[in-house]
């Protein structure tokens, strides 16, 4: 579960983190987390993510919302069964915390802008 989230900080489990990151259902979490791209969120960018099957994958696009979901990621997750949410990063980390307690659920996170 995510404890706290601010411009450029996310408290998860009593750690700091101040870069990017991807949260695994297991409770992995890979930081730092680089796009191939900037501020855009392609396939690639998340298919280790994707390959553990989550039911969900909600994205945070940063605190202003500059990360944006390639157009064709969302429908390629449908094909494949899983849910994509993409929200600013405050609201992002609100349904993350949601959805935790179901250890179904992945989620990316740009913690910048």
């Amino acid at each position: 579960m995510i404890e706290t989230f601010s411009f450029g900080r996310m408290l998860i489990s009593g750690k700091e983190y101040h870069s990017d990151l991807i949260i695994f259902p297991n409770g992995r979490i890979q930081n730092p987390w680089w796009r191939i791209k900037g501020h855009m969120l392609f396939f690639e960018d998340i298919e280790e993510l994707i390959s553990t099957r989550p039911s969900t994958i909600i994205a945070g696009t940063g605190t202003m919302g500059l990360m944006k979901p390639d157009q064709g990621l969302e429908k390629l997750l449908q094909k494949k069964g899983i849910i994509f949410i993409a929200e600013s990063t405050k609201k992002a980390v609100e349904k993350y915390n949601g959805l935790y307690a179901r250890g179904d659920t992945g989620a990316c996170f740009h913690v910048g802008c």
